[in-house]
């Protein structure tokens, strides 16, 4: 597991840990760079690989954005799913990957809008490569917004408590991944919100092409 040190990685390697698993943490205060290609190289199969890791860039203003806060959040929550999955796909026969990514990966999120952008490309990640890494499954959790010490990182808690909003417990991220871990699927997105259960989210379809005014359907590649 990535991220296991955090809010929602401790909630998570608990609930696996219950369940029977033996679980290694992954996490930057170990010595494990999630965005370094060649800490990947280190980690061999496991039945149940959790991506977590995450980071917002602590920047509301996009005029104000650092060329370092952009960079760093890119790599670790994009860099870190994609690496991530590239060396399970090498090493793994089967099994399961979940990947964090976030509500902000389904919505915008103006509060932080590249962690917005990190997490919808988690989403458009996790959704177009589980064809693809078969029979190894996939899947994602796009959780609301957690009572985690990275709500601190804007100020924001005193404003939601102020305003009676609902905030999810890391422990209902962690019974989500479940769900999502044990679930018949892949390439899904898990919405999880407080006080309803999670699912996978139902995403619109698109219009697709049309040809002499019929519709002709997905690409080949895409079939």
């Amino acid at each position: 597991m990535t991220g296991g040190e955090g809010g929602l990685g401790r909630a998570m390697r608990t609930k696996l840990e219950r369940e029977g698993y033996e679980v290694g943490s992954l996490d930057l205060v170990n010595g494990f760079d999630v965005s370094d290609p060649a800490a990947w190289e280190r980690v061999e199969a496991v039945d149940l690989a959790c991506l977590n890791a995450g980071v917002l860039t602590a920047e509301t203003d996009i005029t104000k954005l650092t060329d370092e806060q952009y960079r760093h959040a890119v790599s670790v929550n994009v860099d870190g799913v994609v690496y991530g999955v590239r060396r399970l796909a090498q090493v793994m026969d089967g099994g399961t990957i979940i990947a964090t990514a976030s509500l902000a990966g389904l919505v915008g999120m103006p509060l932080d809008s590249i962690y917005s952008l990190t997490k919808h490309a988690v989403v458009g990640f996790v959704r177009s490569i589980a064809p693809q890494i078969d029979p190894i499954k996939i899947n994602a959790v796009c959780p609301g917004i957690a009572d985690t010490p990275m709500l601190d990182l804007h100020d924001q808690r005193e404003t939601f408590a102020t305003a009676g909003f609902p905030l999810l417990r890391p422990e209902d991220v962690a019974d989500a991944m479940w769900l999502a871990a044990t679930s018949e699927g892949t390439g899904e997105c898990w919405f999880v919100q407080p006080g309803r259960e999670p699912a996978p989210f139902r995403f619109p379809n698109v219009p697709g092409p049309r040809s002499a005014g019929e519709t002709v359907g997905l690409p080949p590649i895409a079939r």
